[in-house]
């Protein structure tokens, strides 16, 4: 299969949810073995390069016992929630097989098989920081695991619990947790600084990546020497290791598998040092936060970020660990936003039920979702988008920031617009977009697109068919003028005339 293009495009399916409502909505059990063609040529349709099937992996008695005493937080989401809807969290692995539930090993392969068909790549979970607490590490290895004491467990029973091997002996484990919030109590800690552990990690990720072509790394920096001597230190007797985790743990996945891809889940502005450290991508949380709170400066400053870093982004406005965008920025706010995420150098994750506008967070530990009405016209928003990120122009072409000048004195409504632009040859696009709740106005300055003087040019919005002229010496002496409606947004693409 090809390499992974410049700016993938990734879209990401709770595995267990899709395929509760695939079973719903073919009436017969669906399986990944037995996925019909019409949901491939669905997925083929949405113009990305990959699937992220999240939440693939084994889960485990002991965490949907954990989930089932947390009925009522997900009750507000699944009003005629029973018992049989509540399977515990992806995120508390219970062993990295492919879940019998789900089809198994065989049914993984002839899911990625059939997606290679269609020029799409297979992006499953890699969690290091823990796994669950019924793991057969517990048994088997648990100097693979953060031991504790009776008194551990005394003075911090958020952060320590008690079971028993197979043996029947009690042994005390910490649970998994970052340093800012109390233990996740359906799983069970990991040393980062063992070199035990790491080779077994590499072993892992290498049966997982013989199964996929990228892997996404759940709160990747929690394995950091600092943040982990900073989270658990106190109760190790060793130090940290010369070499950091992922230092010694991706170069050795890629000797074996050199195509695979590594993306970060990455917080705190970790994201260069997790890139120094091996990753090819890295969540941009910064600029998730910034859309949300609609300051344009300063996403317009996040944007004067190198090239070479921001190209190694992974941009969103929804995934599942964040409220649903259609909820958080609406319907209208989402639409600049969406363009953003899609226009920018970098990857692109978009979400399952995001084109449609679900505004429903489903919550880790149930497996299927509440009805809710589609928006239409949001997801034919999201195609037309999409559609126009396949140019080549967004995967060859440079990518430049742009200013945007008053069109009078005393209007400062330009500061409310971003502009920026992909140039490859005489191949041109400058997109426009307001986030802002404001009608606003300016002129553009495409400074470094000289290729444009000399040519009278047609100037086409993608997103609406509207057009406007103008000749290449007077918009790039002058600039372009532009004016747009509250969170309106142009993609214009320049055509010679």
């Amino acid at each position: 299969m090809a390499s992974w293009p410049n700016k993938p495009f990734i879209f990401q399916i709770n595995t267990w949810v899709w395929l509760t409502a695939l079973s719903e909505r073919y009436d017969r059990p669906i399986t990944l073995d037995n996925i019909p063609d019409d949901v491939f040529r669905e997925l083929d349709a949405l113009n990305v390069d990959a699937i992220w099937l999240m939440g693939v992996w084994q889960r485990n008695p002991a965490g949907r016992e954990s989930a089932l005493n947390y009925k009522h937080e997900y009750r507000p989401v699944l009003s005629d929630l029973t018992d049989e809807d509540v399977v515990g969290s992806a995120y508390a692995i219970g062993a990295y097989t492919v879940d019998e539930r789900f089809g198994g090993r065989a049914a993984l392969a002839k899911v990625r098989e059939r997606l290679a068909g269609l020029g799409l790549k297979l992006i499953l979970d890699y969690v290091p920081n823990h796994v669950a607490t019924d793991h057969h590490w517990i048994n088997e290895k648990p100097h693979y695991l953060i031991r504790g004491t009776a008194s551990n467990l005394e003075e911090a029973p958020d952060l320590f619990f008690r079971t028993k091997n197979d043996k029947g002996q009690e042994m005390i484990f910490a649970h998994g947790r970052d340093p800012y919030f109390p233990g996740w109590i359906d799983t069970a800690q990991v040393n980062a600084f063992s070199l035990e552990y790491r080779r077994a990690a590499v072993d892992v990720l290498c049966d997982i990546a013989s199964q996929c072509d990228g892997i996404r790394c759940d709160m990747a920096m929690l394995m950091t020497n600092d943040v982990f001597e900073r989270t658990w230190g106190y109760f190790l007797s060793d130090g940290a290791p010369d070499t950091e985790f992922w230092e010694d743990i991706i170069p050795a996945v890629k000797e074996d598998h050199p195509d695979c891809l590594f993306m970060a889940e990455v917080y705190w502005d970790m994201e260069y040092e997790m890139l120094q450290q091996g990753f090819d991508y890295t969540y941009d949380k910064r600029l998730y936060d910034r859309i949300q709170d609609g300051f344009v400066h300063l996403i317009r400053e996040h944007l004067q970020a190198a090239s070479r870093y921001q190209e190694r982004q992974v941009r969103f406005i929804e995934n599942h660990d964040e409220q649903r965008a259609a909820a958080s920025l609406g319907i209208e706010r989402q639409r600049p936003g969406a363009v953003l995420i899609a226009t920018l150098p970098g990857a692109v994750l978009l979400h399952d039920g995001q084109f449609t506008g679900r505004t429903i967070k489903i919550p880790m530990q149930i497996n299927r979702r509440p009805h809710e009405p589609e928006n239409w016209a949001l997801d034919g928003f999201y195609r037309k988008l999409l559609a126009e990120t396949r140019h080549p122009v967004y995967q060859l072409g440079s990518w430049r920031l742009f200013e945007v000048y008053e069109s009078y004195p005393g209007n400062y409504t330009n500061l409310h617009l971003l502009a920026y632009g992909w140039a490859h040859g005489t191949d041109f696009r400058l997109i426009v977009t307001n986030p802002t709740h404001r009608w606003s106005q300016g002129f553009v300055r495409m400074y470094g697109w000289e290729q444009i003087r000399g040519h009278d040019w047609r100037l086409v919005d993608v997103l609406s068919g509207l057009d406007t002229h103008g000749h290449g010496d007077q918009i790039a002496d002058e600039g372009l003028y532009v004016e747009l409606e509250a969170y309106q947004s142009h993609v214009f693409r320049f055509e010679r005339k």
